[in-house]
């Protein structure tokens, strides 16, 4: 299980690994605006890429389409449940569209 806990110490890893690399650019003699670019970019991407990957093992974001918890509240948007159906307030019939086929009303309440 992924805990906060596990990932502060991948973030203050990231931290350290940061400032080593701005340690290491100003030793070489490059500008320190470019080892510090450097470390940035590390301490942000880092966690990022981490969540990413830990996130696509549950399978809630990016990864694989296949299985569920992509889209809007967890439905995915291909395939599936067919997206929302509508019923009718004066016919009671079930349909999908901006008017019931049955009586031509637009008057309807979603259906999950």
């Amino acid at each position: 299980m992924y805990t906060y806990k596990k990932y502060l110490i991948y973030l203050f890893a990231s931290l350290a690994f940061s400032i080593g690399i701005q340690l290491l650019f100003t030793a070489m003699g490059l500008p320190s605006y470019v080892g510090l670019g450097v470390a940035l970019a590390v301490f942000i991407l880092l966690p990022l890429w981490i969540r990413r990957s830990q996130m696509s093992k549950m399978r809630g974001y990016g990864g694989d389409s296949s299985g569920g918890g992509g889209g809007f509240f967890g439905f995915n948007s291909e395939g599936g449940g067919g997206g929302v159906k509508y019923v009718c307030l004066t016919c009671n019939h079930k349909f999908k569209g901006a008017t019931c086929p049955r009586c031509g009303s637009k008057m309807k309440r979603a259906d999950f």
